[in-house]
């Protein structure tokens, strides 16, 4: 195709059997187009793309990956908002035109809407790391590292102490993005065992916690990406039952204890923290 549509805060180039998207860097790009820097998306990764009408004069082209194809997607689980969504290009409206064109040919070339049997997309590349609200995780591309802190991390994690996970043994991730109470990563194991409920993320040495500005979008989300696709790649994962976790009044004092926090650093509402208040009291 050959084309390029420069839109705000990114630019994809249409090549014949992929899409390069660059994110610019600019103060007011999402941090998470940032921390992506550049994607190509091969088509086959693709389901669909359509064109509509965005906000304020503009015009939004936006391509619809396959389930499975992509491990970003994959460990966000519909959890992004809509300004980070990084299969979005928003455009002038006077775009619209080159935008319906470009649309039009690649629809020609997508030939799967099915759920993808592998990541088709690279994942963010190993070494990374974050820093959590109570240790740093740490991922080389083969083990994932948590250093628990000694001013946010439980007892229960104290008492484990530092965690090292091979992808060998994880059955998989589960992110909780840090914009909703209760954020964190969790690492799932290959053999679940018993079906018991999974510790809460503070105490489960198997996780962290965010919140206060720890584990951001733009760094936890990439690090969870990165270890779902090595997890996929080492083979497949028994499917790991997540079941409610059981709530005694100790731990609901502590996550009480934390959502005073959050709503003290003006990150929770009044109004949320009222809702959040009276939902974990009624667990007694």
């Amino acid at each position: 195709m050959g084309d390029v549509l420069a839109g705000f805060h990114a630019a994809w180039e249409f090549e014949s059997d992929s899409v390069l998207i660059r994110y610019e860097r600019g103060i007011r790009t999402p941090k998470l187009f940032q921390a992506l820097g550049a994607r190509r998306i091969p088509l086959a990764a693709l389901a669909g793309v359509t064109v509509g009408a965005g906000r304020r004069g503009t015009v939004v082209l936006r391509a619809e990956p396959r389930p499975g194809a992509d491990p970003l997607m994959d460990a966000a689980d519909g959890q992004l908002k809509e300004s980070c969504d990084p299969y979005r290009l928003v455009l002038p409206a006077e775009q619209e035109t080159p935008a319906e064109r470009c649309a039009e040919e690649l629809r020609a070339r997508i030939f799967e809407n099915g759920p993808a049997d592998r990541h088709l997309v690279a994942p963010p590349a190993a070494p990374l790391q974050f820093k959590a609200y109570d240790g740093k995780a740490f991922f080389d591309g083969t083990t994932v590292r948590f250093r628990w802190s000694w001013t946010g991390a439980s007892s229960a994690k104290w008492k484990a102490g530092d965690q090292s996970f091979p992808v060998a043994d994880m059955g998989g991730v589960e992110w909780r993005s840090p914009e909703a109470f209760e954020g964190h990563l969790r690492l799932l194991p290959r053999d679940p065992g018993t079906a018991a409920p999974p510790p809460q993320p503070d105490q489960d040495p198997a996780s962290v916690v965010f919140g206060l500005g720890y584990g951001p979008v733009h760094e936890s989300l990439p690090f969870a990406a990165a270890v779902l696709a090595a997890v996929r790649e080492a083979g497949p994962p028994t499917p790991v039952p997540v079941p409610a976790p059981h709530r005694d009044p100790a731990d609901i004092a502590e996550r009480i204890r934390h959502l005073g926090e959050l709503h003290q650093a003006g990150l929770v509402t009044d109004e949320e923290f009222s809702l959040k208040k009276a939902e974990l009291l009624s667990e007694l």
